[in-house]
């Protein structure tokens, strides 16, 4: 017989990202899509699911569809389309068997929200205390830190455009986008008219 596996569709809390328009002022801010997240504990080297592990603390490889976040010695925040989790969780289980590891299926509990443009670290800092400069906070860094009142996980991709990946908890969705979208407001240039 068959077994079909159904994974029941995540409502999104922001809803689904649209097609992104030109940032406004240099800034855009939108949803991640759906995702698996999964946060893994384990000590000693290893590449469960194909996911390389031995990167330093505070770094993220891979890119927007797969990536792998090391937050600790033995902590990882790995994420992928919402279509791959349940490969994610038999290849890790095979890798693992014998190893004491927990991987724990955290997709229902994370949002993301991209945050993408020339003032992104501007926007970042109205509530982030990081430098968040190329010298302290370079493209493939990812680090646990405070954005206002809500924890976040704090990634920055590679490209010639500042990117920065926002993860939270779903209930702080909402508190985390709008602080993000008066922040935005906030760091736009203030246009100067002339007195006459």
């Amino acid at each position: 017989m068959l077994e079909v596996r159904y994974r029941t569709a995540r409502t999104l809390p922001l809803g689904r990202p649209v097609a992104p328009a030109l940032p406004r002022g240099g800034i855009l801010i939108q949803p991640a899509e759906a995702e698996a997240r999964f946060s893994l504990r384990l000590r000693g080297p290893l590449s469960p699911g194909g996911f390389p592990l031995d990167r330093p603390i505070n770094t993220v490889t891979g890119d927007d569809r797969r990536w792998v976040a090391r937050l600790g010695p033995d902590e990882w925040l790995i994420g992928m389309p919402e279509g791959e989790a349940d490969l994610l969780a038999e290849a890790a289980a095979a890798d693992l068997r014998g190893r004491a590891h927990s991987l724990v299926d955290i997709s229902h509990r994370n949002v993301g929200i991209d945050v993408t443009g020339a003032l992104a670290a501007d926007v970042l800092n109205a509530g982030c205390p990081l430098d968040l400069g190329d010298a302290a906070f370079p493209p493939g860094s990812a680090t646990r830190t405070l954005l206002g009142k809500a924890e976040i996980v704090l990634i920055r991709h590679a490209g010639a455009v500042p990117s920065y990946r926002v993860e939270c908890w779903r209930s702080f969705a909402t508190y985390v986008h709008g602080f993000l979208q008066e922040a935005a407001i906030a760091a736009q240039p203030v246009e100067r008219v002339p007195a006459r």
